[in-house]
């Protein structure tokens, strides 16, 4: 055994040299184990993709992205209601005694005092606020619908009678008199939210360039 062989740990070396076992360990890898190494780092990385897609697709349009909260809905989501009625308008409808489809300021008012006569009562010529509130729920379908009893409590003493609910109703139904004829028809108990109409015009001018 020569010196060199004796010095690196190796017995019965043959003559013409000797791998050491420094020159063994870092020797390179296997190409297997390097291919090993490269598939399983690529399918760590597909799974961490797949997870975050989920996460992505459920964030709301627009979260986080204040340009997104102004955007058009789609074309094939329905357009939002821009006509509508409001609950004294629906009340003032349903007076039309003769079934014409006309309201005179006379059936409104004889309507007013039906719909007085009909609510529970502590005092027979007036009511409560509290009372009011039974009327408005009963009649216009909501105890906090207008008219309030703030603005309708004229003389203020908590107290509503029943001149006092046909003053107010009287100006309710002159603010929908229109062309002032002091009849109303159905398209005068009609409010247009002009706000959503113009989110329909936008959708509508899509739906127009795309065809």
């Amino acid at each position: 055994m020569t010196e060199e062989a004796a010095q690196l740990g190796y017995a019965n070396a043959p003559k013409g040299g000797y791998r050491s076992r420094a020159m063994a360990i870092v020797s390179p890898p296997p190409k297997r184990l390097v291919m090993t190494l490269l598939l399983a780092g690529s399918a760590v990385a597909g799974l961490t993709g797949l997870a975050v897609l989920p996460a992505m697709a459920q964030r709301a349009p627009g979260a986080g992205d204040p340009a997104g909260a102004g955007r058009i809905p789609p074309i094939t989501q329905p357009p939002s209601a821009t006509i509508m009625a409001e609950p004294v308008a629906l009340f003032i409808g349903s007076t039309d005694a003769d079934g014409d489809a006309r309201v005179t300021r006379a059936e409104m008012r004889a309507g007013v005092t039906r719909s007085f006569a009909s609510i529970e009562k502590a005092r027979p010529e007036s009511l409560g606020y509290i009372e009011l509130a039974d009327w408005a729920e009963r009649w216009l379908g909501d105890r906090n619908a207008l008219p309030s009893a703030y603005e309708t409590d004229t003389d203020g003493d908590n107290r509503i009678t029943l001149s006092e609910l046909i003053a107010q109703i009287d100006k309710t139904f002159t603010r929908f008199d229109r062309n002032k004829d002091d009849v109303l028809v159905r398209s005068e108990l009609l409010t247009l939210d002009s706000a959503r109409g113009n989110g329909l015009d936008q959708r509508g001018q899509r739906r127009r360039e795309q065809q």
